[in-house]
């Protein structure tokens, strides 16, 4: 079996986070945590790349609406439709305009329970609900409601991998495998090394 600290998850800073100039506080949260950046590119997407990314999953369209309308309905909100497909069909389209409106900066991140920790750090989906102390509670105040009033996508930040199936599948859509840096750095040592001392005190 491979080590835990082979997991890998991507994560794709959008054009909002570009333009508010979050790149740095982004990457530092992920790092401090003890994972390593190994692949890393800025550039404009196109809509098919983007649409393609989303529908990786052929059941994305539908989970999305399905989430979308439990959180409209939680606030006591209507949704759009209660057609989950509809919701999601709605949802790629905004999503299309919003990821190539500017450039974005794709990242690969590896590490033990990378998949998790990041969507942890990520914090929820509509930034109005993330928890504080994430990076989308902390450095965003768009909600759901008010995406739909402008007809846009929700600006939240980040896109992180949902799931460890979904980086499997999303990491080769914007990555090659060449574009992958297998490297060491100190600190693994301590993360993972059995005896935590051998290293310090030879």
């Amino acid at each position: 079996m491979p080590h835990p600290k082979t997991e890998r998850t991507l994560v794709v800073v959008k054009p909002d986070g570009i333009q508010r100039a979050l790149i740095g506080e982004i990457m530092k949260r992920y790092e401090r945590i003890g994972l390593k950046l190994v692949a890393l590119k800025m550039f404009v997407p196109t809509e098919k790349m983007i649409e393609d990314h989303y529908l990786l999953d052929p059941q994305w369209k539908k989970n999305v609406g399905e989430k979308a309308i439990a959180s409209y309905e939680k606030k006591g909100e209507t949704p759009p439709s209660s057609d989950p497909t509809e919701v999601g069909n709605l949802v790629v389209e905004r999503l299309k305009k919003y990821m190539t409106s500017g450039p974005v900066i794709a990242m690969v991140w590896e590490g033990a329970h990378a998949v998790e920790l990041v969507r942890k750090i990520t914090g929820g989906t509509e930034p109005r609900s993330a928890s504080v102390g994430t990076i989308r509670g902390d450095f965003v105040l768009d909600s759901y409601q008010m995406a739909d009033t402008a007809d846009r996508a929700i600006r939240n930040l980040i896109h992180a991998s949902g799931s460890t199936a979904d980086a499997i599948k999303e990491i080769p859509h914007w990555f090659s495998e060449g574009e992958i840096v297998k490297y060491n750095v100190p600190h693994e040592a301590t993360l993972y090394d059995v005896d935590i001392m051998k290293g310090i005190l030879g």
